[in-house]
């Protein structure tokens, strides 16, 4: 079994019901944000290392896969009911295959260093059964609330108003056949490493936007721009 991660499994199910009008015949996967689809925003990212990536679909299946008809490297998960994180990971594991691998939120735009590479370069299999990446709110657009996670002394993660979630991560996926649940969070999985002392995070240094509603896709290309613009 390998231990560094090379499959990406990318979350795109949902229905997206924050963006109101804007999801009501069209995924939110493949809302534009600066003239490109959110999902090849994120797509983008996967780059070297990558060596396959499992797209999870559930609302309105047909325009993303026909988005992603003849990319190589891309496999589709079809979920005849939305599993939610969890389950919708475990799901896709024959296509991902053994061993740690990325996920990725499709609803999310980065500036600065790849998360994916930040993840990896960071990753200790020895120590960690899972590495959140986590953005300081400062740095956080498009997104309200207190924070999901504080970090110890040697970086492992609680429970705690503090760094928010990026929704990228690379995670073990051993301990998903532990939940008897078909419908599941990976949140049941974390706090399951939390506890084990074996659950880690590190803070992206650039900036990054939630564009889960129909206001941040403003945000989310101001941010691009002024990357572009440096």
């Amino acid at each position: 079994m390998r231990h560094t991660p090379d499959a990406l499994m990318l979350f795109a199910a949902g229905f997206g019901t924050r963006m109101g009008a804007l999801t009501a015949g069209c995924p939110k996967p493949l809302i534009p944000v600066a003239g490109r689809a959110l999902i090849d925003h994120a797509l983008a990212l996967a780059g070297a290392g990558v060596g396959r990536t499992v797209v999870n679909l559930h609302y309105l299946p047909e325009q993303i896969a026909a988005h992603l008809q003849g990319r190589a490297g891309i496999a589709l998960s079809l979920e005849p009911e939305i599993l939610e994180t969890g389950g919708g990971l475990r799901a896709a594991l024959p296509l991902l295959g053994p061993g740690p691998v990325f996920t990725l939120n499709s609803d999310a735009v980065w500036t600065g260093a790849n998360p994916l590479a930040q993840l990896r370069a960071a990753w200790d299999p020895t120590r960690m059964d899972a590495l959140l990446l986590l953005v300081a709110p400062d740095r956080a657009r498009g997104h309200a609330g207190r924070g999901d996670f504080v970090l110890d002394g040697q970086g492992r993660i609680v429970r705690g108003p503090g760094a928010i979630y990026s929704g990228a991560q690379i995670v073990k996926t051993e301990g998903l056949g532990a939940i008897p649940d078909k419908v599941f969070s990976l949140n049941r999985v974390w706090d399951s490493m939390i506890s084990a002392g074996r659950a880690y995070g590190i803070i992206h240094p650039g900036g990054w936007c939630d564009v889960g509603r129909p206001e941040s896709i403003a945000e989310a290309e101001a941010l691009l721009k002024s990357a572009a613009d440096v």
